[in-house]
């Protein structure tokens, strides 16, 4: 019998605004790896957890929005994508109101801000794919 040891994640990746204007709900990461860098909330499966309810909750968690609902963007498994192990990611999105949601880094997050986007040039992991992927799928470049 195969076992595997393939963790499962989820990643939040929540834009406001438009144009020059749009931002994005950054985390600065409390923990290594990438402790300190820019990053999506986000965070491990529980095991009785639904994939779209882990997303919401680890938004929540991390940075105090919570949200209703989110739209599957896009699964990201490329190994060594995670130096704590094999893990693969189910990104998730959405477009919120322009409004000056407050949000605070809470959890594994030291500090979760509204970043704009033309001023992002790196986020640890592999999200800035993921802020590109979905920034297509909107149709924001």
């Amino acid at each position: 019998m195969l076992i595997q040891n393939i963790q499962v994640a989820t990643d939040a990746i929540v834009l406001t605004g438009n144009g020059d204007n749009m931002r994005l709900l950054l985390i600065k990461r409390k923990y290594d790896p990438y402790k300190g860098m820019w990053a999506l909330p986000g965070g491990f499966v529980e095991d009785d957890e639904e994939l779209e309810a882990a997303a919401i909750r680890e938004l929540e968690e991390e940075t105090g929005l919570k949200v209703n609902a989110m739209e599957q963007l896009y699964t990201f498994g490329k190994v060594g994508r995670d130096a704590r192990g094999r893990t693969v990611t189910v990104t998730y999105f959405t477009v919120i109101d322009d409004a000056d949601y407050s949000v605070a880094g809470a959890d594994d997050a030291a500090h979760a801000e509204w970043v704009p986007v033309k001023d992002i040039t790196e986020l640890a992991f592999d999200h800035m794919e993921m802020l590109e992927m979905a920034l297509k799928r909107i149709g924001a470049v």
